[in-house]
């Protein structure tokens, strides 16, 4: 094996002599999947909470196995493709193995309650518990197999830098000036709520930036400081298909879209198209045309009238004529109707994958033709327009938001009590003396603040929380939460998340 591909391979992770038998990636896909982390996944909410909705809905595990579907699907694709044969190489290689197990993986830092607990853990992270890197989902991930989850004798999953440079979706941490870049990549703006200016969304904390920088190592000088790699475009690729399909499945089955709804929007912006570039955008049609605009000034690189108008077209004609056209009863024909609109769209969009050997900085290596990923925007606006936008959803969600406070408030409280020092949970005791280890080796400028000192006890204390936290399902964080708030009578099956 020659130097550079023992580094792609292993990059300083140790391997054991009986994981060469076959491939190191499928190695690192078997640990992924043996992980307790991606277990809990089953627990966690994708968009709405099974137990709330009454129906099968998607969680983060069955979201995850889908990407992973998708992912290898598109991997295979792309490796069968005479055409794209030298530029994968030269771009540093789209292995299937690596793409699937950096998209199980993809999830694993994600918290309690879906994207919802995720803006409240940052939130809290950076305005309560004092951590300037905050809370980030795809951070959390890294973290996880890199820093907290136990393999035998070693600390993280020992992957494959492939693997690792694959998950990195973001190959910044939140102090990266990226966020600078005109235009910037796809999710470094800046975060309007972050007084030091940091990136909105990012790969890794300042603590496994060391990690993060070893991982690229065997693509340097291959990509961009910023770009994706090729596994990580796919992965990237893959989880927007996936998300796009199957939450359209999930508020069909729920009976939360309603053709009716669904059509009147659709139709009211393609009657009046042209008026609507100068109307308010309070009308029937409006939300359609307000997310062409916003096309056009964040992705102006793609966004194409001509391409946006046919894919409002194909939609209505495949949800609103097809998917839509009878309520989900449970029946045989509803479920065929669901699987026919799955497989359709994963095997359309699936074929309309392109390489480019030089992508847009808002864009991956590997994207989506622009008629399709114009269709891709048009499904997500449909879901986030008649799903996220339900004020009944925001009642649930409000709730699930001050939980999370509350939770995160107690468990601090329970830090700071010197009575009870001896009696922390052992696993909470354990992520603090890593936080403060991790914290004492960095200096306030690591962390982008001015600060020469950190306050090494504050901040462990906080990364271990968040850390904790992360970790819960949905169940187990009402239950931590009935239980230090003295309203469960249940002791022992409490102990369970301790």
């Amino acid at each position: 094996m020659d130097d550079q591909r023992a580094q792609r391979l292993f990059g300083g992770a140790v391997v054991a002599p009986g994981d060469l038998a076959g491939s190191p990636y499928r190695v690192d896909r078997d640990r992924i999947v043996a992980s307790p982390f991606f277990a809990r996944l089953a627990g966690v909410t994708q968009v709405i909470s099974p137990g709330g909705s009454g129906l099968l809905v998607h969680n983060r595990l069955t979201h995850s196995l889908k990407v992973a579907q998708v992912g290898r699907a598109i991997a295979e694709r792309l490796t069968g493709d005479e055409r794209y044969d030298e530029l994968l190489d030269r771009l540093g290689g789209c292995d299937p193995d690596v793409v699937e197990a950096a998209s199980l993986a993809h999830d694993l830092g994600h918290p309690p309650f879906g994207h919802l607990g995720e803006r409240v853990l940052d939130r809290l992270a950076r305005q309560r518990l004092g951590l300037p890197d905050g809370f980030e989902g795809n951070a959390q991930s890294y973290r996880i197999v890199t820093s907290t989850e136990i393999r035998g004798e070693t600390i993280g999953l020992d992957l494959t830098a492939a693997v690792r440079a694959a998950m990195l979706k973001y190959p910044w941490t939140r102090r990266t000036p990226v966020q600078h870049m005109k235009p910037a990549p796809r999710g470094a703006g800046t975060s309007p709520d972050d007084p030091l200016g940091g990136s909105l969304k990012f790969g890794a904390y300042v603590t496994e930036l060391t990690d993060l920088r070893q991982a690229r190592v065997p693509f340097a000088g291959r990509l961009a400081d910023w770009q994706q790699t090729v596994e990580a475009s796919v992965m990237d690729t893959a989880d927007d298909i996936a998300y796009a399909i199957h939450d359209v499945e999930d508020f069909h089955r729920v009976g939360v879209l309603q053709q009716g709804s669904v059509a009147t929007e659709l139709m009211a912006w393609q009657r009046n198209a042209t008026t609507l570039r100068t109307a308010e955008l309070t009308v029937p049609g409006g939300s359609v045309e307000r997310l062409r605009r916003d096309l056009h000034r964040k992705d102006g690189w793609i966004a194409s009238d001509e391409a946006f108008a046919e894919a409002v077209e194909h939609v209505r004609e495949e949800l609103v004529d097809g998917l839509l056209a009878a309520p989900f009863d449970g029946s045989v024909e509803a479920e065929q109707s669901v699987a026919r609109f799955s497989s359709r769209w994963t095997r359309r969009l699936i074929d309309a994958i392109e390489v480019r050997a030089d992508p847009p900085v808002r864009s991956g290596h590997v994207l989506l033709a622009p008629l399709q990923w114009h269709e891709v925007q048009v499904l997500k606006h449909v879901h986030h327009r008649f799903v996220l936008e339900r004020p009944d959803l925001a009642l649930h969600q409000r709730g699930q938001a001050r939980l999370l406070g509350t939770l995160v408030e107690a468990l601090h409280a329970w830090l700071l009590d010197p009575d009870e020092a001896g009696r922390l949970p052992r696993r909470i005791s354990e992520l603090v003396e890593l936080a403060a280890i991790e914290v004492a080796e960095l200096s306030g400028a690591d962390f982008g603040t001015p600060e020469a000192k950190l306050d090494v006890a504050a901040m462990a204390r906080g990364r271990a929380i968040v850390d904790f936290v992360a970790a819960l399902t949905d169940s187990q964080a009402v239950a931590l939460l009935d239980a230090l708030s003295g309203r469960s009578r249940q002791l022992w099956t409490d102990a369970f998340v301790l």
